[in-house]
């Protein structure tokens, strides 16, 4: 998905998938923020754990050597995802969607992609020497968005209030 030149996308609700078009959904697809994947694991707890990912226009991948997420991620592939910018102020992107598991024999593409776009060529290729043996089996996770949100602080805030409304919040 890229950005649509022009189109007007702040009066989108929360959970429309053209949010993902948007200039912060974009930056932060293109960043080297890491993604929090929330899931059920395998014990009916809620679990949140931060990954590397790579964006393939559809697709959020993630991607695991195992390990017992990928057992709870089959058995309850609901997820959520945040991409989030700690600046100021502060950029979010939040993602629905379902896990789909597939076991790879060798790396996850995606994976490799990761690892170049937040480590640079030099660190990225090393980084993938390093667990590229013979043998190597991984866990490629793609979550296909079904619910989208964008938070900016400015325009797009939490609870779909306006700035002067949320500006109002916690007084009397």
């Amino acid at each position: 998905m890229t950005v649509t030149s022009g189109a007007d996308l702040t009066g989108l609700p929360q959970g429309d998938l053209r949010l993902l078009q948007s200039p912060v959904a974009q930056r932060l697809l293109a960043s080297t923020e890491l993604a929090r994947i929330a899931y059920v694991a395998s014990d009916g707890t809620p679990r949140v754990f931060p990954m590397l990912f790579h964006w393939t226009g559809t697709e959020v991948v993630l991607s695991t050597f195992g390990g017992a997420k990928v057992a709870a991620l089959r058995a309850r592939p609901a997820v959520a995802i945040t991409i989030d910018a700690a600046s100021t102020p502060p950029e979010v992107l939040l993602i629905r969607g379902r896990a789909e598991v597939t076991e790879v024999d060798g790396i996850v593409p995606e994976y490799i992609l990761a690892h170049y776009r937040y480590g640079g060529p030099e660190q990225g290729a090393a980084n993938i020497a390093a667990v590229d043996h013979p043998g190597t089996r991984m866990f490629r996770i793609a979550v296909r968005p079904t619910w989208v949100g964008v938070l900016d602080f400015q325009t797009r805030l939490p609870g779909g209030t306006s700035p002067e409304e949320f500006e109002r919040r916690g007084r009397s």
